[in-house]
């Protein structure tokens, strides 16, 4: 019982081989220079959901996180936008239908108000561009492709203009190495690349499921790369994950302290953010994030 939980992994294990804080250039007279946080993110922090105590399984259960300050957020090495890296491209490796194609598209709107930075679809590749010694066939006679293969020969060398962030979509099954059953991703911080599979995603969910695990991925992982460590003080898109039922669980928002953190480093507006999510959500008929924005909306106009 405990080998399968171990193999019910989704992609934001692989953020545990990354996790060695490396001290910013600028730690010292940066942590000299912390200000209070402005009062959007005190207001919205009242909408903030504590976590449960873990139950048997979930992420926490097992794993004794200790959290991120702002402050130890500040001191560590990440990702900070420049003019010659500002871009996040999606790459989707396989062969999609018009459903899953739509889906890239909308994942690639999301992370561009997310992260309030361009984001860009390449063009689409086939799986032959992975050759047979990195596949295989897995438990039920799906084919499967080893993620790590796609992270450091094909995504590492690749180096569209202005990448800040370079994330591959898969319509194939992942697996990380021969002993493991399955993956539903894999990430390289150092690199900036992560490769995802939309393969589990989809599995007896509808397009609207499936989107919302697409958009929690895709910006849980792509927020390691701007420095975010897993959330353990609210329930937030940047909590870890063991299986999709605990992934299902999680919510699309950032918790205010999170958003603290992405914050400092892109300098977005904060408003104009949470309005064009806002907008988004309702567009796209997602209920859950919907209410989220409409409750940090309510918070901020009443001030």
């Amino acid at each position: 019982m405990k080998k399968v939980l171990l193999l019910l992994v989704v992609i934001f294990l692989s953020c545990q081989s990354e996790k060695k804080e490396k001290p910013n250039s600028n730690a010292q007279s940066i942590s000299k220079l912390i200000l209070p946080p402005e009062p959007y993110f005190v207001d919205i922090k009242v909408n903030d959901v504590k976590l449960g105590k873990p139950a048997y399984g979930d992420w926490l259960f097992s794993r004794k996180e200790k959290g991120q300050s702002f402050e130890q957020f500040v001191r560590t090495k990440h990702v900070v936008p420049t003019k010659e890296e500002s871009i996040i491209y999606l790459k989707p490796i396989g062969r999609f239908d018009s459903s899953q194609l739509k889906q890239i598209e909308l994942v690639r709107q999301y992370l561009q108000i997310f992260f309030q930075l361009e984001a860009k679809v390449l063009e689409t590749v086939s799986n032959d561009i992975i050759p047979n010694k990195a596949k295989r066939i897995g438990d039920v006679g799906q084919e499967q492709l080893l993620a790590g293969y796609i992270l450091t020969d094909i995504l590492k060398e690749e180096k569209p203009a202005k990448r800040i962030a370079l994330m591959a979509i898969t319509e194939k099954d992942l697996y990380p190495k021969p002993e493991w059953n399955y993956v539903f991703g894999l990430a390289s911080y150092s690199d900036k690349v992560a490769v995802s599979s939309m393969y589990r995603m989809q599995k007896e969910a509808d397009f609207k499921l499936g989107l919302e695990r697409l958009l929690k991925i895709c910006s849980h992982e792509i927020g390691h790369m701007f420095g975010l460590s897993h959330c353990i003080e609210a329930n937030c898109v940047m909590n870890g994950t063991n299986s999709m039922v605990e992934t299902d669980k999680h919510t699309l928002r950032l918790c205010s302290l999170c958003q603290r953190k992405l914050n400092s480093g892109i300098k977005y507006d904060n408003l104009k953010r949470l309005k064009e999510l806002e907008k988004y959500f309702k567009e796209n008929n997602l209920t859950d994030g919907l209410a989220l924005m409409e409750k940090d909306l309510e918070k901020i106009k009443n001030k």
